[in-house]
Parts: structure tokens; sequence; C-alpha cells
């Protein structure tokens, strides 16, 4: 107990990171293929299972489908609401 600085009792706040840097974070979280070329990149699946968002352009419903027509099952099929 001579005084001396301790090296093994460094500031842990100045040691787990520069100033100005952002703490690290996990891979996962980032995107994994940030290094590699778009065009070499693999498709994205969709997030949504294939589905997307659509407006019937005849009675306005708004629904999720996987259909390549925007007409919901009810105008599709010739009855209205």
């Amino acid at each position: 107990m001579d005084g001396a600085p301790n090296p093994e009792s460094k500031d842990v706040e100045s040691s787990s990171h520069d100033e100005g840097n952002s703490p690290a974070q996990c891979g996962c979280l980032g995107d994994p293929f940030a290094g590699v070329p778009s065009e070499a990149r693999p498709d994205r699946k969709p997030s949504a299972g294939g589905l997307r968002h659509a407006t019937c352009p005849d009675c306005g419903l708004v629904y999720w489908t996987n259909r390549a027509t925007d007409l919901c099952m009810e105008c599709a099929q010739g009855r209205t609401p």
C-alpha cells in the first residue's frame, strides 16, 4: 500500500470503448451481408410470408393477400359486401 496505482484496477468506462466510437454490438443485430456487394447478396424472404397489403378497388376493403389481383374475394365473385 505504497500509493502506487494498481495496473489491474483500470477505469472500466475508458477501457470499454474509445470516446466517439459506438459500443460493440452483436453481429446478429446488424446486416450479416454488410460487406457483400448487393448483386451477390441472397434474396430476402418477405417478412409477412408472401402476403402483401391490398385495397379492393371496388369496395375499398383493406386486407392482406397473396393473390395477384387486388379484388377482394366477395367482389371477385360478383357479390357486394
